[in-house]
Parts: C-alpha cells; structure tokens; sequence
C-alpha cells in the first residue's frame, strides 16, 4: 500500500501521498474534481510560480515577509518555474471557476519546497501557504494575471513565430509560381484566369492579417488583475506591491505587462480572452479555407483538378494501393474545427460572470492555450510536412486554354451577348473559345490581343 502523511487545513486533516508536495487543500481539490484527468495547463502553473516569485521579493523588501523566508519562497517558485516540480499539479481543470484550488495547489506547493530548501519539516508552519506564499494577494486576483501571463507568453513563444513562418511560406510559394496561368474558380465553377502565385499571395495576406488580430488582441492580455485582491478593491494589498511584482514580471518575461486601469473590470470579466479567442478564430478559419483549397487542388491525380502536386508522405488507404491522400491539410482542418469550438465554450465563459467575479476561468484558460499551441503546432506541421514539399503541375497551365470564362476579355469588343452565344456554343461542341469565335468572325488580331491569359490577370481592359 502507498504511505501516506497528514496535512491540516482550515477545514481539518487530509491523507496525502508521502511523495507529494502539495497540501490539504490541493488534496481535497483532487477528491473534489475527478472529472477530466486533464490538470490546468502547465503553462498556467509556470507563470503562476512566477507571480509567487515577484510576490515574494515584493513582500520581502515591504517587510511583510521575513528575508530567510521570502528567498526559500523565491527558489522553490524557480523550481517550479523550470518545469522540476510538474507532477505535484494534480487538480483537475474543471474545478472551481475562480482558479482558488491551483491557487492553493502553487501555494502549498512552494511553501512546503521552501520547507524543504529550509530544513523543516512538512508538517511545520515555518512557511504557511496562505500567510507567506500568498501574501498580498487573492486568488481572483493572481489567477486572471497568470493566466494572461501564460496566454502571452504562448502567443509569443510558439503562436506568433509560427505563423511568421506559414505567411513567409505562402509568400515564397507565390513567388515561385508568379507567373503559373490557370483557371480561376468561383462558385467551384470556371472562372477567368489567376495564376497560382495570386492565390497564394492571398493566403499569405490572409495569416498576415490573422497574426495582426492576435497582436491586436494581446494588448488587453497585457492588463494584469493584480491589486484587485478579493473583489476589486485590493484589501490587504500594501502600496507599491502590484508594481513591484507587474515591473519584476515584465522584465522576466521581456513582455510589456501592466497593471489594469479598471481593477473591477479585470475580474468582474474575462473580455480579454474573449478577444483573443476570437482572433485565434479568426486564424482557425483563414487556415481551414487555405487547407480545403489545397487539398481542392491537388485532387486527382487523374480525375482532379491536379494543378498541385503535395509530397507523398504516408500510404492513404488499407484497401486501395498506391493511393496517397492529402493528410496534412486534413489535420489542419481538423485543428481549425477544435479552435472554433473551443471558441464557443470560451465565448460561454467569458458571458457567465456574475458581479465581481467571473468563475469560468480554467475553462477559457485551457481553451485559449490550447487553441493558441494547436494553431502553432499545425502551422509548423502544414509548411514542413506540406507547402514546403508541394511543386505545381502541368495541368493548370494546360487547362486554361479549354475554360471558356476568358470569354469575359471579348465583351468589350463584341458585347456581352454575342459573348455568351460563343461560350456556350465551345461548351456544346466541345470547341476552344479561340475556334468558334474565329468560325464566328471575330478577327484574329482581335483574338490574339484580347486571349491573353497571362495579361487576363494583371486586370484592366486587353
């Protein structure tokens, strides 16, 4: 059997593992929430220990935490920060909707590593969870500002990058087949001619404008609840605490946090994850439509549209030989639809707080982080396993000459008329458009100037 040690709260004694860092309340937290298996985002518990650490230098130099105790805090908060005490994590991110249980679980967790780093025993009160690790401080204060900290911090670490990266891909890509004629489509049906470096610059716009929303989107991330404490007000929060410890984060960070102008709006509300959320959205959609052109593309090879050849990267089908599939975009669009729901729940989230709290905060952590580090996975995974590797084909090129759209270049000569007699005469007898207008008696010179494709796509009257 496992052994076990006994911990005291408020409420009184709790069974812990003999292993574990955490304390009574974390345990009850544990029981209280076997729902997911899936803890809060480590992410949020990084920056979590990382307001603890601020917390402590700024309570040391106010004098409301003594030094020996305060530098014990600091190095057990880098412990966890690094990533060294992760499994002692444990609580269940459907849990108490102002973030109180990781709170605690942080707390108790720091409090007894500093312990530990002090000598003492777990069961000695030489640094309390509440009294010392949480000094200054509430929950439905520091749990909003952790959770911006980590949205920030995985937006600029791996989001943002990364989409960098797919924009630029889609541009070389569209320089490479600037001058690559092919029939555009609208309605999926034949359209008049674009090249294939158009579209792909329209792609990379698209991510480019996608990265902006979330840049957009961050300087309300950038606004830390801090100072609020329990309601807003920031009782119990001494002078100069909260720019102590926003000034000791920003620089650790490299990233531009402040304080919230309006203390009751950063917790009453959860605005700014709705914003975000929305944004990252706003990417989930521009990726998907980029992802089911691409697969539209490359359909075929024989009964397709064939006009992009994507690199052979795994068998396609158990039954089927030689069949290769377009798995990468599938799993961008997949990754798309994820984001778009958990918008949905974030957008529930953030409509669900109630006066001077919004208790739906694990949720919209999670979704968002999620969201943010499954667009970042999937940009990389699209150009490296795809766009990087895709070539064009003969067919578009090949193609053109038997669309019947470029008929539109006539109307000015011949009227709007006429021109569709002829489009639909090629399509009944199976004619290029060239053929039955020459048949038809428009002149030669005429046909040569005006059936320009690659003019056809840089606008303006032939």
């Amino acid at each position: 059997m496992a052994e076990y040690r006994t911990a005291r709260d408020t409420m009184g004694e709790m069974q812990i593992p003999i292993d574990a860092l955490w304390g009574a309340s974390t345990q009850r937290a544990v029981e209280n929430f076997p729902v997911s298996g899936q803890p809060v985002p480590i992410e949020v518990v990084h920056a979590h220990a990382m307001l603890k650490w601020a917390a402590a230098v700024a309570n040391q130099d106010q004098g409301v935490v003594e030094p020996e105790v305060a530098e014990a805090i600091k190095q057990a908060a880098d412990e966890v920060i690094a990533g060294d005490h992760d499994v002692h994590f444990p609580v269940d991110v459907f849990q108490t909707g102002s973030g109180t249980s990781t709170n605690m679980n942080v707390n108790e967790v720091v409090a007894n590593r500093a312990k530990q780093l002090l000598g003492e025993d777990l069961s000695s009160s030489k640094v309390h969870p509440n009294d010392h690790v949480n000094a200054s401080q509430s929950s439905n204060d520091t749990f909003p500002t952790s959770v911006h900290v980590a949205v920030a911090r995985v937006a600029h670490d791996a989001l943002l990058p990364a989409l960098d990266n797919l924009a630029a891909t889609l541009r070389a890509k569209a320089d490479e087949w600037s001058e690559v004629v092919k029939s555009g489509r609208t309605h999926l049906m034949d359209a008049t001619p674009v090249t294939l470096g158009q579209e792909f610059a329209g792609y990379a716009r698209q991510i480019e404008l996608g990265k902006q929303r979330v840049e957009r989107a961050l300087t309300s991330i950038y606004e830390l609840a801090l100072g609020g404490t329990a309601v807003g007000t920031g009782l119990n929060c001494p002078p100069g605490f909260v720019d102590k410890v926003i000034t000791l984060m920003a620089e650790r960070t490299g990233l531009p946090f402040v304080e919230a102008e309006d203390h009751f709006e950063a917790q009453g509300s959860r605005d700014a994850l709705v914003d975000i959320s929305g944004a990252l959205k706003t990417v989930a959609v521009s990726l998907l439509k980029i992802a089911n052109d691409v697969r539209w593309m490359a359909s075929g090879p024989r009964t397709g549209l064939y006009e992009i050849q994507l690199p052979e990267i795994q068998p396609g089908s158990s039954i089927m030989p030689g069949k290769v599939n377009p798995v990468i975009p599938e799993s961008v669009r997949q990754v798309a639809a994820q984001v778009i729901g958990n918008d949905a729940a974030v957008t529930v989230g953030g409509l669900s707080g109630e006066l001077e709290l919004n208790v739906m905060i694990p949720l919209m952590a999670r979704n968002v982080i999620e969201s943010e580090s499954l667009l970042a996975a999937v940009s990389n995974v699209f150009v490296e396993k795809c766009l990087q590797g895709t070539e064009a084909t003969e067919q578009g090129p090949q193609l053109v000459e038997r669309s019947l759209m470029q008929v539109t270049a006539l109307v000015p000569e011949i009227g709007y008329e006429r021109s569709a007699e002829l489009a639909k005469k090629a399509h009944k007898t199976g004619q290029t458009l060239r053929e039955v207008a020459l048949e038809d008696g428009v002149p030669e010179e005429t046909l040569d100037r005006v059936l320009d494709y690659k003019r056809m796509t840089e606008g303006g009257v032939l």
